[in-house]
């Protein structure tokens, strides 16, 4: 190995070395504990980290959930534990299974002392730059991995069959229980959390983007859920001939075809129809399932909006409705 070779070797290690003495102390284990007292049984856990100096720890919505579907009720208690030995009790604040994030909380007077991470941004992230997860992979505490960003702009279904955007891959090697932990940055940043690795698959893991954390913690926080808007239809996804495109001048080549219309919901009382192929919500062209969930944010909650349709498959015509989305019921 030449000088030159050894001084580079030596730079990343000097990088991430201070990444982890700067940002470590605030990543904790998270163990979930189901019933009191001797009934009180471990049923998972994961990593999690500090992203306020007051206490709320940003961690994964499957980590709080521990295999359960529902959201955690009194008989699930959280404690979490971090590198210089300190255990607290933590309490659920909220989770949202659609993007995999959940918020803890530690009440305790000791939190100002324990250091909060730094949230960065990932919308500049390019392939290739260093990624550092700090986590407690198969129970072996406050563990450190390096590489880098391998991919971005993945996208990765969550539990709730949802779709994941702007998923970040990296090769830093990630196992069970880091589930959670931060994705950093060479200055210390957080710019993922940590949520997947593909089984059998060597150094392919996955880490929902921080931009998407810092949309969802404000609602968690406010709320304990991400509102989201509901219309009450089935739908798959369908082509749109060439023919029909040009003649109503669309740009998409697809739409969502109606499938299915619950009674007394928002769609039906719309005037919605099965075999309507939903092309476009208050201007934004739906071309997906999933490109119509992401539309049906909270800002479209009980308010009018506009849907573009295409009824009628011998003698199409585009038909505009007016519908006002209920809230999604939560779990």
């Amino acid at each position: 190995m030449g000088a030159t070779d050894q001084f580079l070797l030596d730079a990343y290690s000097n990088t991430v070395s201070e990444v982890v003495d700067r940002v470590g102390a605030g990543v904790a284990a998270v163990h979930v504990v189901r019933g009191r007292g001797r009934e009180a049984k471990h049923s998972g856990g994961g990593s999690g980290f500090l992203f306020t100096p007051d206490g709320y720890l940003l961690t994964n919505s499957h980590v709080v959930r521990a295999g359960q579907p529902k959201r955690p009720n009194s008989e699930t208690h959280y404690r979490v534990s971090f590198s210089d030995g300190q255990q607290f009790a933590a309490r659920w604040v909220g989770d949202d299974p659609d993007t995999d994030l959940a918020i803890l909380r530690i009440d305790s007077p000791a939190v100002g002392t324990l250091p909060s991470t730094t949230l960065g941004t990932s919308a500049g992230l390019k392939r290739g730059e260093i990624a550092i997860a700090i986590g407690n992979p198969l129970g072996f505490e406050h563990t450190v991995t390096a590489g880098i960003v391998s991919a971005l702009g993945r996208s990765m279904r969550a539990s709730t069959g949802r779709l994941i955007p702007d998923v970040i891959q990296t090769d830093a090697a990630l196992n069970p229980g880091n589930s959670g932990g931060p994705l950093l940055n060479s200055r210390g940043e957080v710019i993922g959390v940590n949520t997947a690795i593909i089984p059998g698959a060597q150094a392919i893991c996955f880490a929902v983007a921080i931009d998407i954390a810092k949309w969802v913690i404000p609602q968690l926080m406010q709320h304990g859920r991400v509102r989201r808007g509901y219309l009450g239809v089935g739908g798959g996804p369908a082509a749109i001939t060439r023919r029909v495109a040009l003649a109503f001048g669309l740009s998409q080549t697809s739409a969502v075809r109606v499938q299915t219309v619950e009674a007394e919901s928002p769609a039906a009382k719309a005037g919605l129809r099965i075999d309507d192929l939903i092309v476009g919500i208050d201007g934004v062209t739906i071309d997906s399932v999933d490109q119509l969930h992401q539309t049906l944010d909270s800002s479209r909650i009980q308010r009018d909006c506009t849907m573009k349709v295409i009824r009628g498959a011998l003698t199409p015509e585009i038909v505009y409705l007016s519908v006002r989305p209920m809230e999604r019921a939560g779990d």
